[in-house]
Parts: C-alpha cells; sequence; structure tokens
C-alpha cells in the first residue's frame, strides 16, 4: 500500500520507533484495516480498544491490545505511555449517542467535559485529541495507511448520475454542506430536489431508512459529505458495501461522496455492488472552508 514518504521513512526505522505507534479503535472494520495497513510498511502498532464499542476480534490481530471504557481517558493515557506511544490514530466509530448517555468519565474526562464551551462530538473529540498532543502524543490522519481507500474526483461506477439524479446532487451538496458546517449531520437525502431527510446523532443507514419511509416508494439520492475544515485524524465519513446494500434496499438510486476526505471500505467490492445495484457513485472536491458561505469555518472544531 502506498503511503507518504514520512511513513516509510519511519517504517525503516529502528524497532524502538515502531514500537512508539499507537491505535485507538472504535467499531467497525476501520481498525482492522488500519493494523492492516500499517503492518504492511512494517509498523506493529499498540492498540487501546474502547470496551463498549470496539470488536472482541481485535484481541486475534493485535500483538498488543489494551481493553478500556469509553471514559477512562487517564486509563488510556497511562497504557499509551507505558507502550512508549508519541503517534496514535483514531479509527472507528463511537456512536453520538454512547457518547453522551452511556459515558462514566474519570477525573480527567470529567474535567475536560466541564471545560467544553459546546457539548457534541467533535468538540469533545477535537478536546481529546488536544490532551493527547499535550502528553506528548501526537494524533496523525486517521487515513495515512488508507490511501487507495480514498476516492479522487470523478465518476467511481460504470454509470454516471442521469440528469435527475445530477439535479438532485447538486442541490444536495448544498444542504449537506449547510449542515455539516453547523455540526448537525453530514448526509442528507433527497428525491426531485427536497431534502427528505437529514442525518443527526442516528447514523447514516438510519437516516436512509426514515426517507424511504417518508419518500414512500420514490426514488433517491444521498449526499455524504466531510464537514467544513475536516480533520482527518477523526470522524473521517465512511462508507462500506453494506451500506451500499442497505441503499438499494431503501430505493437509492445515486450517491455523492467527497473526493479525497471520505473512505471507501472494501472498495472495489463496494463499487461491483453498487454497478450490480445500479446505484450510480461521483466524488466532487470539497471546497476549502473560506470558500463556503461568508468564509465560516463552521461549528466543527474550536
Amino acid at each position: 500500500m502506498k503511503v507518504s514518504n514520512a511513513v516509510n521513512s519511519l517504517a525503516k526505522t529502528n524497532t524502538q520507533a515502531v514500537e512508539r505507534w499507537g491505535l485507538i479503535a472504535g467499531n467497525g472494520r476501520f481498525p482492522f484495516l488500519v493494523l492492516e495497513g500499517a503492518r504492511s510498511q512494517g509498523l506493529e502498532m499498540a492498540v487501546i480498544a474502547i470496551k463498549e464499542e470496539a470488536s472482541p476480534e481485535l484481541d486475534k490481530i493485535a500483538t498488543r491490545i489494551h481493553w478500556v471504557s469509553l471514559g477512562e481517558l487517564s486509563k488510556a493515557i497511562d497504557l499509551l505511555h507505558e507502550e512508549g506511544v508519541t503517534r496514535a490514530v483514531m479509527a472507528g466509530q463511537v456512536k453520538h449517542n454512547k457518547i453522551f448517555s452511556s459515558i462514566r468519565p474519570d477525573w480527567k474526562l470529567a474535567k475536560l467535559l466541564f471545560s467544553l464551551p459546546r457539548k457534541n462530538t467533535d468538540t469533545l473529540i477535537g478536546a481529546v485529541a488536544r490532551v493527547l498532543e499535550d502528553e506528548g502524543i501526537e494524533l496523525v490522519d486517521s487515513t495515512l495507511f488508507l490511501k487507495p481507500l480514498v476516492p479522487e474526483a470523478g465518476v467511481l461506477t460504470k454509470r454516471a448520475p442521469d440528469e435527475r439524479e445530477a439535479a438532485d446532487i447538486a442541490y444536495g451538496l448544498g444542504v449537506a454542506r449547510t449542515i455539516a458546517g453547523m455540526d448537525i449531520g453530514q448526509t442528507v437525502v433527497i428525491a426531485d430536489r427536497a431534502c427528505v431527510a437529514v442525518e443527526a446523532m442516528e447514523g447514516t443507514d438510519e437516516t436512509v431508512a426514515r426517507a424511504a419511509r417518508i419518500a414512500a416508494g420514490k426514488p433517491l439520492v444521498v449526499v455524504k459529505v466531510s464537514k467544513p475544515g475536516q480533520d482527518m485524524r477523526f470522524d473521517v465519513p465512511v462508507l462500506g458495501p453494506g451500506s451500499i446494500e442497505h441503499m438499494s434496499n431503501s430505493g437509492v438510486t445515486a450517491l455523492a461522496v467527497d473526493a479525497a476526505r471520505t473512505l471507501l471500505f472494501d472498495r472495489a467490492e463496494l463499487l461491483s455492488l453498487a454497478d450490480a445495484k445500479n446505484i450510480a457513485i461521483q466524488a466532487f472536491a470539497a471546497p476549502a472552508a473560506e470558500e463556503l458561505k461568508g468564509g465560516k469555518k463552521g461549528m466543527n472544531r474550536e
């Protein structure tokens, strides 16, 4: 897998440097892919796995793994220090509702939560990233080892969006970028240039399912974007074959994503499935934050 020269350089360094990489693992396949990608570069990662989210299967592939609960920030940092980690990757989703309903914060996280100006997921994770940096642990781009899974701009499937779909996509991109800038969600579902559903904390699949119920059989277009000034260290938009299967079952005929800021898990299988389901997929260049209306960067970062 081709990655940056910096990573290739690190892969050639001594064992001590290799031991300094860590992975903070949430749910899904993302952590597995990061481990595989890093290993292909000769890097072995110490894994800090979140009990409420990460798959037990990580035990089978990680050489060094520690399990912590969602609110145990102090323990996670101590373990990273014990492992000698100076660079870390966050990979895998932590469900928004768990962060704000199931979390039992330790003293360090409680202090952090109290200091937050806004109680949303991005503000919290961004603050955690700053705490890690203060502790001498650099949080790096979560897609660093997965560049082949990040699409460039253009039509990704055999079929391009037709005239109706292209009009819905154009409308949907405007709506999606607006709500992403307000830190509401990153996905909208469109039918006949009307917004049928907007993602909040429920996630993409449930948003699409809700749109299908509302649209009652109308063909749908899904637009999933990154946030203005997307921090590629965490919360990167992700899609996999399961997402395509769910969209097909919900009457979706086209999908638009941001180029260079979206991860397509099992990319070849995903695109093959989209072709089989006759779902057109196109990636669009995301505007720089200052290009958005009013030059505002949105509310997703401090």
